[in-house]
């Protein structure tokens, strides 16, 4: 996913629901890591996190970073924003249709 492309919530979310790159996502976040140091972090193999890691660059979640002969990865902040505030936007709006039933509710009987 290149930058400035928009965010697809199912996908990211689709991303997002496999508890190893959950897992990933939030190593990366503390730091950057190579797939090697992942592999030796968490109970899957270097194969697997790199995997995990191209689903992860695909949703544009994460991003490549070249250090020396390392790759290293690394957590894409906006991108977690982007999907974050999707998420914020739901909650917003359960939360007025939980206020108007509340509204409702306590209102008093018409008789």
């Amino acid at each position: 996913m290149r930058s400035g492309e928009s965010l697809d919530p199912p996908v990211v979310f689709a991303a997002l629901a496999d508890d190893t790159r959950w897992n990933i996502l939030l190593r990366l976040g503390r730091s950057s890591a190579s797939a090697s140091s992942l592999a030796r972090e968490l109970p899957v193999s270097r194969q697997a996190i790199a995997k995990h890691l191209a689903v992860l660059q695909e949703v544009g979640l994460v991003e490549a970073e070249r250090d020396g002969r390392e790759v290293r990865f690394v957590a894409v902040g906006a991108r977690l924003s982007e999907a974050a505030g999707q998420l914020e936007r739901i909650a917003a709006g359960w939360d007025r249709r939980l206020e108007r039933i509340k509204m409702r509710a306590e209102a008093p009987d018409p008789d």
